[in-house]
């Protein structure tokens, strides 16, 4: 009995850490700035900039915050968004610098790389931040390739983790000419191009067939996300394709996009259910993210999809391969996952269910053996996050018996 009851302890305690670290490690750029409206522009653009997502994801960061007056000086020059993301990029340092670790740098002086510098653009050190501890007690901030000028300085701390997020308030923008530097716009760019010299005409056809192109072009600037099928995929789901009525061949062409930008770390790091640029109203059109270590997959309830790849990521948009055709569960009927009705008395006749009006007339006949593939995986993924609910809840249930 004492074996049991230890046992049970250590898988409380184990829960109850694995809760502890998921939720402290956790950090919100936006409701950190939030509660100082002095930094309402800077967190704004955070934001718009997608840079906010970036720093929420990393689990050591800091941030140099300028308020709203200091952000004036760059929004006057009339920069693009794409400009101001990478001025901004450079005032994200990869590394932890509190209030104490400001003032005990190894020989007053250091310096260390910004998200700027991850981002190709900058040339050669141009993405390292100088950080230098003056005399008095100041501390000062410069870009390393800027002549070593330091044209900001340290004016108070607004939110401290220890080792996971620092945000520091600093007196003036950070820039360079190499942020500065005009950048092209993700829409300025024909996504339809891209996927034919990246292995997607097939699919890339059918999107300007179908006129679909447009919305997804239309959708870049706030942040796109395409799941591309291979050309050998596609060209297998042809002839059901041309089967469908136009409306249909729309919706599900849409159905292989995303209105936000998700990143294979975004992707790899959350499951459940998103929507794509078919969702409308009580047209659901989702379908569910799932991941397991490295791999991920797309679960429409019809058929299971897996990323193959990364085809373009120019953040606000980014394109990734999959091995199949992501079929709606509104367009195509769901694989059931119960088990098989009782055999009537009377056959039924074979061609019955090729009979059938609505839009499941459209559903796969002739991948019976793809659909079961994708019904094992349906359950074998509902099992394990079953699994995983049940542990959690007998861990609760022996910790509440031991109390």
């Amino acid at each position: 009995m004492a074996y049991f009851r230890r046992a049970a302890t250590a898988l409380v305690l184990i829960f109850q850490l694995h809760l502890f670290l998921s939720l402290s490690n956790a950090h919100n750029i936006t409701r950190i700035l939030a509660k100082d409206p002095d930094f309402s522009t800077f967190n704004h653009y955070l934001s718009a900039t997608h840079l906010a997502d970036e720093i929420n994801r990393r689990q050591t960061i800091t941030v140099l915050a300028v308020d709203n007056s200091a952000m004036s000086s760059i929004l006057s020059n009339g920069y693009s968004l794409y400009q101001i993301r990478n001025i901004l990029s450079l005032h994200v340092l990869v590394d932890y610098f509190g209030t104490k670790k400001l003032h005990q740098i190894t020989d007053g002086s250091t310096s260390t790389a910004s998200m700027f510098q991850s981002t190709g653009s900058a040339t050669g050190t141009s993405g390292y931040i100088n950080i230098t501890d003056i005399k008095g007690g100041k501390v000062a901030f410069g870009v390393q390739d800027d002549d070593s000028k330091l044209t900001a300085h340290y004016v108070k701390s607004v939110f401290e983790k220890p080792y996971n997020i620092s945000v520091l308030h600093i007196s003036q923008v950070l820039t360079s000419p190499e942020a500065e530097a005009p950048t092209a716009s993700p829409s300025d760019l024909i996504l339809t191009t891209i996927l034919e010299k990246q292995g997607c005409k097939a699919f890339s056809d059918i999107l300007k067939s179908t006129g679909a192109d447009k919305t997804f072009q239309d959708t870049v600037d706030g942040g796109l996300t395409v799941f591309c099928p291979s050309d050998s995929a596609v060209g297998k789901f042809m002839p059901k394709f041309k089967s469908l009525s136009p409306a249909n061949k729309t919706a599900l062409v849409l159905y292989h996009g995303m209105p936000v930008y998700q990143s294979l770390q975004m992707l790899r790091s959350g499951n459940g259910a998103v929507n794509t640029l078919a969702t409308e109203g009580n047209n659901k059109f989702d379908f569910t993210v799932q991941n397991d270590g490295e791999d991920v997959t797309l679960e429409t309830d019809v058929v299971t999809a897996k990323v193959m790849g990364t085809l373009k990521d120019q953040e606000p948009l980014i394109v990734y391969k999959i091995d199949k055709v992501l079929l709606p569960r509104e367009i195509y009927k769901a694989v059931k996952t119960s088990a098989p009705a009782p055999k009537s008395s009377k056959k039924k006749p074979k061609n019955a269910e090729a009979d059938a009006d609505g839009p499941s007339a459209d559903a796969p006949s002739d991948d019976d053996s793809e659909v079961a593939d994708d019904k094992n995986g349906a359950v074998s993924a509902m099992i394990t996050r079953t699994s995983s609910v049940v542990t959690a809840i007998v861990g609760l249930c022996f910790g509440v018996w031991l109390m």
